[in-house]
């Protein structure tokens, strides 16, 4: 097995200042609190936070597109649950970000950590096939559906010429087989920092096949 980096000197090697690590930290307390009265994350992944979450989240930083002349980048969050990574990103000054979420109580505990860490993410509760289109720049998920399914999301919610970053596992290579029957795209697949048998795949030029 490959050797898996320590996730405090990794996001540090991401450009995570102190004072925004400072901010993760309340995140991270927020996080334990919340998980004893409502399911965010799963109770074994709290001894691994850093890594298993928030690192896993901060690496797709790098990846994001460049912000558009005039203005901040426009992201969104789909099934965004415990805030991973559309809030993570927002802390770490991705630009504008939107958390979709179904659950109020997620809602709620999004709203929460948002509020005390100044991340200044804004919170959709509702259905993400049903929500007004969010014209993003970029639109992320973590392990919300598969890769044909979550394809069906990002074409309503991303905006001309956006992209969309999603962090996968072992079965990446074969959603991007099924899912390629609906729909034409342009993929780069990049090794996770935190799985390694995970990637986290880009995909831009997105646009359904004709008869599908």
């Amino acid at each position: 097995m490959a050797r898996l980096e320590d996730p405090h000197k990794a996001l540090a090697d991401l450009g995570v200042s102190r004072e925004t690590l400072e901010r993760l930290e309340i995140y991270a307390r927020l996080l334990t609190k919340w998980t004893r009265a409502i399911n965010l994350v799963s109770a074994d992944s709290l001894p691994d936070l850093w890594r298993r979450h928030f690192l896993d989240s901060a690496q797709l930083l790098p990846l994001l597109p460049p912000a558009p002349a005039g203005r901040p980048r426009r992201l969104a969050d789909l099934g965004s649950g415990a805030g991973f990574p559309g809030l993570v990103l927002a802390i770490l000054g991705a630009g504008e970000i939107h958390l979709v979420e179904s659950d109020r109580r997620k809602g709620q505990f999004l709203r929460e950590v948002s509020r005390e860490t100044a991340a200044g993410a804004e919170v959709h509760l509702g259905r993400i096939e049903e929500l007004s289109p969010l014209c993003a720049d970029c639109v992320t998920a973590r392990a919300l559906a598969p890769l044909e399914r979550l394809l069906d999301y990002a074409a309503r919610h991303l905006a001309p010429g956006g992209s969309a970053l999603f962090l996968k596992g072992r079965g990446a290579a074969e959603e991007l087989t099924q899912a390629a029957r609906r729909w034409s795209m342009a993929v780069e697949r990049f090794p996770s920092r935190t799985d390694p048998e995970g990637s986290i795949l880009r995909i831009a030029d997105l646009a359904a096949r004709s008869g599908t």
